[in-house]
């Protein structure tokens, strides 16, 4: 793992410092005011962190003023342009076989069609590499496609008006220590930008980085049987055309050594995602600034903090729609609804739309839920803005569906039980062990409220 501290590392760290130390005065509780409570998010002493005009110009919007993120912070410049300087680039033309070694700064066009052949970057680890894939297919058996084995940070740009394809068909096989999993698999910091298609197809993961992995421009198509992107730091999106048909997670950052790194950031592009298990999953935060995000998964968004600013996310899930649980300690699980519109629909079933295990705020924007159980938090939920619909009719404050006692409004009773009462407008669960009236059962209750 490369021990630096990126820009976008270092932006992290500071929304987390501070919205870490909010989250200790909103620690979870369950007799809030249903309207008026403070959680985690809203207590206004987050890092303030502003949009950059330079970014702003390349297309991805201004940044949220008070967010956990901020592209001003996250992209550079170079991050942003979607074309190559190709002047005095070297052409390489794969062929069946015949491995490619870079290991020089500078830029690569890459183009032919090939079977089991992997473009290896092994530059300095101050390198700054550029593959611009003008045309080109690697069919693979056991390797990746793409392999960045050092460099300080690579750019696979897809040339205007050209289709790729990168596939790996069958069980990878180890670098020594190193286990290669995904069709373009990065040790370093990793941008997928550019004008053209690009079409991934793994047995494994689609795109994976130990670093950053950003995405700013481009068309994709991934279908993996592991994750599709996947990084151990931080995946990063400012536009770009993605599909994704996964049997496990769609976006997967996660990092069990480091609270401030393992997040995903959505600033625009259009999204679609199809998969098994969750569509967007972040060990800390997950933050929506923008874009259109159309999901269909098991669970929908899961982290730690989760942060809807703007954007069109349209959810449905056969578990929960957006789930905050403490995978970090970074944060009191909250999820904080600011703005945009979020469409959830559910399956039938023990689910729920908006389910944290700790505070849910909603403070702005639309958010308009097809659900059983709309909202099931631990903590607080406040709805202080916006506009929220519950199974087509507009709701003032958010009734909790969780376990615990007191009378409550849509509250699930649980199956047979100790602890606690009947929830009001509770819906009967089934009769068992641990059940109706608490123990460990569901009830009703009270409404709570880099440089380049």
């Amino acid at each position: 793992m490369n021990e630096k501290i990126t820009k976008a590392q270092a932006a992290i760290m500071a929304g987390l410092l501070t919205l870490s130390l909010a989250a200790c005065g909103g620690a979870a509780s369950s007799s809030g005011n249903s309207s008026t409570g403070s959680t985690a998010a809203s207590s206004g002493s987050q890092a303030q962190v502003t949009g950059s005009s330079e970014v702003a110009a390349s297309g991805v919007g201004s940044a949220v003023s008070d967010g956990v993120m901020s592209t001003a912070d996250l992209f550079t410049e170079r991050d942003m342009v979607q074309t190559a300087d190709t002047s005095s680039a070297k052409q390489i033309s794969v062929k069946d076989g015949e491995n490619v070694s870079i290991t020089e700064e500078g830029v690569y066009v890459l183009s032919g069609s090939a079977k089991n052949v992997t473009v290896t970057v092994n530059a300095d680890s101050s390198a700054k590499v550029q593959l611009v894939l003008n045309g080109l297919t690697i069919q693979n058996d056991s390797a990746p496609a793409v392999y960045v084995k050092s460099a300080d940070k690579v750019f696979v740009t897809t040339a205007e008006g050209t289709n790729n394809q990168l596939s790996v068909s069958g069980s990878f096989t180890p670098d020594g220590d190193t286990n290669l999993d995904a069709a373009i698999f990065s040790k370093d910091d990793l941008v997928l930008n550019g004008l053209g298609t690009l079409a991934i197809s793994s047995s494994a993961n689609g795109v994976s980085s130990h670093d950053d992995l950003k995405i700013t421009g481009g068309t994709y198509t991934i279908d993996s049987q592991a994750d599709a992107l996947e990084a151990n730091d931080n995946v990063l999106i400012a536009s770009g055309d993605i599909t994704i048909k996964t049997q496990k997670d769609g976006i997967h950052a996660e990092n069990d050594e480091d609270n401030a790194v393992g997040n995903v950031y959505v600033a625009g592009g259009n999204l679609t995602i199809t998969a098994t298990e969750d569509a967007i999953q972040a060990t800390v935060a997950a933050q929506v600034d923008g874009g259109v995000l159309s999901l269909k998964s098991a669970e929908g968004i899961e982290g730690t903090y989760v942060q809807i600013n703007d954007g069109s996310v349209n959810i449905e899930a056969s578990d929960d729609g957006v789930n905050a649980t403490a995978k970090s300690t970074a944060y009191t699980p909250t999820i904080d609804v600011r703005g945009g519109n979020l469409t959830i629909k559910m399956a039938s079933g023990d689910t729920d739309a908006l389910d944290a295990n700790g505070n849910i705020t909603i403070s702005g924007g639309t958010v308009d839920i097809s659900a059983q159980s709309a909202f099931d938090y631990d903590g607080q939920g406040t709805l202080s803005g916006g506009t929220v619909y519950v199974n087509g009719e507009q709701v003032s404050e958010l009734q909790n569906s969780m376990m615990g006692g007191g009378m409550g409004g849509q509250g699930r009773m649980g199956d047979m039980g100790g602890q606690g009462s009947m929830g009001g407008q509770g819906r009967m669960g089934d009769m068992g062990g641990q059940g109706s009236m608490g123990g460990q059962g569901r009830m009703g209750t009270e409404s709570t409220s880099k440089t380049a």
